[in-house]
């Protein structure tokens, strides 16, 4: 980890680079410092691949990082996530996120109010400076993981706002009962004054307020003013400014009346309490929500059982999970859940994997089949080697998948930061405004008018509708695809998915079962037994589909495969090697042809009659000679065409693109009905025609080769079913290897981003509709002038309504 001090002026920096391999190496990264403007004596060390050097700025910092980016010695960069306390509106969020760019040696910072998290891409720099830059912005901070969970943290909340509420509820109930109950029983008003002196009631009502406003309504006071006073006014600062404005001048009325002309004097004591009161209630309800919206992501951690029956020293051992290391055997009962990932080495039967997948039917298991940490066992006893713990588990891979979703941001999201970085200030200012023109304005008495509407425009504004109304739906969307085996590694995938025009697939793997079988041998020139030998030989270190398909059949015929030599791998076109000293080249026409190979006419037209049948046929080259042409089939899967009906249903395309011959690949697509097929292609070429399509192309794969296409598409799809680095290259991950789940991710985002359409067009338009109707625009026509009572319920109901409106999703099916 890198350090930074401060030193006036500028700073020392240290940063871990990598890449280094040599002096020259270390010459080339220091000049390339040098040339950056305002970084002086820079140093490298080659042994520790650390360099030091002494920056003018934080713009500087980020200079120097992209010299050495370019230069081909990339600074290592770290992610840290902090838990971020405090913060209960989008102004907050942002000036959260201001603080964290503004260190030197941070390059990304993006703060999700919905989960309470600040995820920070940085050079330079502890997590534990992060946390105390964020502390010192005036909301406490600590890395994630350190002190308290969040969901703790989110039931701590949950429980303090309740009781706040319930305290403050008790306390304003007379205090309403006695201002109001005139309006609803005549003559209750005058009958309570005949028994009690007005200014008695009004003492009365001071105490009580004073008690909510510095019990339950401190925690607006312990942010807002703070806030305040460092020239940064968040939500709670505009609750701070309506119920102290209120409050003083109720108290000024009540204990120095003459201050005030005579029809001029009235208290606010109930406006104060009541805007208190619901503002708590909306925030309890708000993070009731908020904690029903994580709830998927918790119930995947809830998955693993916190103790499995091990053996150790020739016994049966219940042990913690977290005691469990890799290697070790574990006995499985009828029904229990998997505690980690393993092998199974003892039993079969069938394991529930639908709360990771998604899919209903059981998944039967033999000896050698891979155990899922969180999976349910059936009706078998099992014994399995354990192969992963901890964060290394399947289960944890996908709570951090989740995870860094979540905490993304979506493109939309820039409009809404632009907006809440001046609403504060601007709400201040109408106040203001308000405040000002019914003085000039209205009759006297104009001064209880003026502070009413005043106060009512501070307290009826709702940031928080608007820095919740993307997050939140992030949140229970990407909590229920998680649910549905759907994995969004990124948050801004939703985005770019719900605008797909076009969706392109794989073949092998992906619309096909993927496991390919060999339905036909022609030789020529070498006996079917040898062609089989020398293809397995060849094939035997390929984890290509059809590698495996040829292997099987030599397995099958027991064929004994002979020890292959400089194996070496065509992507895209095939594979080859040397054989008992002789040159073998197993692959489709492309091998043939970039190896100069004149194919044979009578292999050639058994191959053509093949891939009409939608087979796939390969071919062996033998010291440069075509001797042989195998035919594989591999069946479609039986929801592909379902698939690509339902993708067409929601009014997308579909391509099919495959590196297998033209004719298997057209033989698949039109069986499947898919509008766009080509057949032969290489990775690169695969790439092209995706890149040929514009913007808003999704394309679905699994396989290594599929990795390019994956990566370059505007959105890539993985099964998960396929390889590791296939997984790595897509922004979304299907757990199971069905395509039907590839519409249902895309209805999915779909159904996020209108969910999120709909929050931000309320929470924007309550915003614009009922801030002028609290300044007083509807009194001039004779409408009411609103309370700042009504205006706290409204403005509690606006964040409600955003964060149980995004709950709906938790129902998406």
């Amino acid at each position: 980890m890198s350090s930074i001090t401060e030193n006036t002026p500028g700073w020392d920096i240290e940063l871990t680079i990598t890449g280094l391999n040599c002096a020259s190496c270390v010459g080339r990264a220091e000049r390339a410092l040098e040339a950056v403007p305002g970084v002086t004596e820079p140093q490298i060390n080659l042994a520790t691949g650390r360099a030091r050097l002494h920056i003018a700025s934080p713009d500087t910092l980020r200079d120097a990082t992209d010299a050495l980016q370019e230069a081909g010695y990339p600074a290592a960069l770290t992610t840290t996530v902090l838990k971020v306390e405090d913060m209960s509106c989008a102004s907050c969020a942002g000036r959260v996120e201001r603080s964290l760019t503004a260190l030197p040696g941070v390059r990304t910072a993006e703060v999700n109010l919905a989960t309470g998290t600040a995820s920070v891409s940085h050079i330079g720099l502890d997590p534990s400076d992060l946390a105390n830059t964020v502390s010192a912005a005036g909301y406490k901070a600590v890395p994630h993981g350190e002190n308290s969970t969040a969901e703790a943290s989110e039931k701590d909340e949950a429980t303090e706002l309740r009781r706040a509420f319930l305290t403050a509820a008790c306390l304003t109930l007379p205090i309403f009962v006695v201002e109001m109950g005139g309006h609803v029983v005549p003559g209750f008003h005058e009958w309570l004054t005949s028994i009690i002196p007005m200014r008695v009631i009004w003492i009365v009502e001071f105490i009580l307020t004073a008690i909510i406003l510095a019990g339950p309504g401190r925690i607006f006071f312990r942010h807002g003013v703070p806030a305040l006073l460092r020239g940064a006014p968040e939500m709670n600062s505009l609750v701070v400014l309506g119920t102290s404005a209120a409050f003083l001048y109720s108290t000024v009325t009540t204990f120095a009346p003459f201050l005030l002309p005579e029809n001029a004097r009235h208290v606010y004591f109930e406006s104060a309490a009541v805007i208190v009161t619901l503002i708590l209630l909306g925030r309890w309800l708000e993070a009731r929500a908020k904690g029903q919206a994580g709830q998927a992501i918790r119930r995947l951690l809830d998955l693993a059982p916190s103790t499995a029956r091990v053996e150790r020293n020739a016994k049966l051992t219940e042990l913690p999970v977290q005691e469990i290391i890799q290697g070790d055997i574990v006995h499985l009962r009828p029904g229990e859940r998997v505690a980690v990932d393993g092998e199974l080495i003892d039993g079969t039967g069938a394991v529930d994997e639908s709360m990771l997948t998604g899919e209903p039917i059981p998944v039967e298991k033999e000896p050698g089949d891979t155990l899922i940490g969180g999976t349910v066992n059936g009706n078998a006893a099992l014994r399995y080697r354990v192969t992963a713990t901890g964060a290394d588990t399947r289960l944890a891979g996908i709570v951090r998948l989740v995870e860094q979703a979540q905490a993304g941001k979506l493109p939309v999201q820039a409009l809404v930061d632009r907006v809440t970085r001046v609403f504060v200030p601007v709400v201040m200012g109408l106040a203001v405004l308000a405040f000002a023109l019914w003085m000039i304005l209205a009759p006297a008495p104009a001064l209880p008018q003026a502070l009413v509407a005043a106060i009512s425009v501070l307290i009826i504004a709702c940031p928080c509708a608007m820095g919740l109304a993307v997050p939140v739906s992030i949140l229970v969307g990407t909590g229920r695809g998680a649910e549905l085996g759907i994995l969004f590694r990124r948050g801004d995938a939703l985005q770019r998915l719900a605008d797909a025009r076009i969706v392109a697939f794989d073949k092998t793997g992906t619309l096909t079962e993927g496991k390919p079988a060999v339905t036909g041998i022609e030789t020529a020139g070498i006996d079917r037994h040898d062609a089989l030998r020398l293809a397995a030989a060849v094939e035997a270190g390929s984890e290509h589909p059809l590698a495996r398909a040829i292997l099987d059949a030599a397995g099958s015929e027991s064929v004994e495969a002979a020890e292959a030599r400089g194996v070496k791998a065509d992507t895209g076109r095939g594979i080859s090697g040397e054989v008992d000293g002789q040159r073998v080249l197993i692959g489709n026409l492309s091998a043939l042809e970039a190896g100069h190979i004149e194919t044979v006419a009578a292999l050639a037209d058994a191959s053509d009659r093949a891939a009409t049948e939608g087979r796939t046929p390969v071919h062996l080259a033998l010291n440069g000679k075509h001797v042989a042409s195998f035919s594989i089939a591999d069946a479609a899967r039986p929801e592909s065409v379902t698939a690509i009906r339902e993708l067409h249903e929601i009014g997308l395309q579909t391509a099919l693109f495959s590196g297998d011959v033209p004719a298997a690949a057209n033989a698949v697509g039109s069986s499947l009905g898919i509008d766009r097929v080509q057949g032969g292609m290489t990775p690169e070429a695969k790439l092209e025609a995706v890149r040929q399509m514009g913007e808003s192309t999704v394309f679905v794969g699994d396989g290594i080769n599929d990795a390019p296409v994956l990566a370059g598409a505007d959105t890539g799809i993985a099964m998960g079913s396929g390889t590791d680095i296939a997984i790595e290259a897509a922004e979304v991950v299907l757990l199971r290897p069905d395509p039907t789940a590839v519409p249902t991710a895309i209805r999915l985002s779909r159904a996020v981003m209108r969910n999120i359409r709909q929050n931000l067009f309320w929470a924007f338009t309550y915003n614009a509709l009922l801030i002028p109707v609290a300044m007083g625009v509807l009194v001039p026509f004779g409408g009411p002038q609103l309370s700042p009572m009504l205006a706290a319920g409204a403005m509690a109901l606006s964040s409600v309504f955003v964060v149980s409106n995004a709950l709906r999703l938790r129902r998406f099916s």
